[in-house]
């Protein structure tokens, strides 16, 4: 049959700014898919890891996602946060992985730290469960623009047989090509999420209608005051002399061991209202709500080095 008509040729219209970023961290997990045996995703219940699973969704529907999770649960979590956790992979069908801080500590392979925070413990759960599971590519939400030590690693950062990242073992990455090789109990971290920013997070889980948990917009807690943060007392704690529990309307810009994760003050309740606010804002979430990354100006490249996130 001969076409009598020229059918005029359709190009696809230019992506926008959220769809090149979309484009990439999807072909960063399709690459992943490719090239390795046994990848896991990070998955606390935030932000960014909700992203990073709704990326994954995206990247192989109508298959199921490929991946299991992997949450190394300190034991002060957000209850709200664990909720969440479970309801995603209960929508989804996926396979989760807990590791247990409180294991470790039980079978004395780690010592409770006297300050009561659970963050720096995190790291020898997150090790020895990948060389269990025998995972070779780990993939999580870190983002250049959280931190300067995170603005120096590769979307691609090669871990060596210790769990530990070596700043000048990291490999160029030009063209979009990136290099999984690796040794025999190396593993590679993942970081789809590099060149975005918090705001392009927020603008994304708008456009795409992205469920999260709710302490990430605003409502009314029992909070303290501690060095410039808005801590709630726990499991993990609570105020000590001279703080006292004040009735505030806050919201979490990010969530995670809740001895260390501070609140913003916001009357933030709707996505629109958040994205004005994280646009307004001059400091980073983790600069703002972080402890953990106050305590020197190489507290997070520190605990990288041993094999942190």
């Amino acid at each position: 049959m001969t076409a009598t008509i020229d059918e005029p040729v359709r190009t696809p219209a230019p992506l926008d700014a959220l769809g090149r970023l979309e484009s990439e961290a999807v072909h960063i997990m399709r690459e992943v898919a490719g090239e390795f045996d046994r990848p896991v995703i990070l998955f606390s219940g935030g932000k960014d890891s909700t992203l990073l699973l709704h990326l994954a969704v995206k990247a192989f529907w109508p298959a199921p996602v490929p991946f299991p999770l992997l949450h190394v649960d300190t034991g002060h979590n957000f209850g709200e946060v664990i909720e969440f956790r479970d309801r995603m992979v209960e929508r989804y069908g996926l396979r989760l992985v807990v590791a247990h801080v409180q294991d470790w500590i039980d079978d004395g392979r780690l010592t409770e730290r006297g300050d009561g925070t659970r963050n720096p413990l995190q790291t020898v759960p997150l090790l020895d469960t990948i060389t269990e599971h025998k995972f070779d590519a780990v993939f999580g939400g870190g983002r250049r623009d959280e931190e300067r030590a995170r603005a120096k690693e590769r979307i691609f950062s090669l871990r060596n047989a210790f769990g530990q990242w070596e700043p000048r073992r990291q490999r160029p990455e030009l063209w979009n090509l990136y290099n999984g090789r690796h040794r025999p109990g190396e593993h590679v971290r993942v970081f789809p999420l590099s060149n975005w920013t918090e705001l392009d997070v927020w603008r994304y889980i708008a456009r795409e209608d992205i469920d999260l948990p709710s302490i990430y917009y605003a409502h009314e807690r029992d909070v303290y005051s501690r060095d410039g943060m808005w801590l709630t007392e726990g499991p993990w704690g609570g105020p000590r002399d001279g703080e006292s529990l004040l009735r505030k309307t806050i919201r979490y810009r990010t969530v995670g061991d809740g001895s260390c994760t501070g609140a913003v003050e916001s009357t933030a309740t709707t996505l629109a209202e958040v994205i004005a606010e994280v646009g307004a804002s001059r400091l980073t979430e983790r600069g703002a709500t972080r402890a953990d990354d106050r305590l020197s100006e190489a507290a997070m490249e520190d605990r990288k080095r041993v094999g942190y996130f």
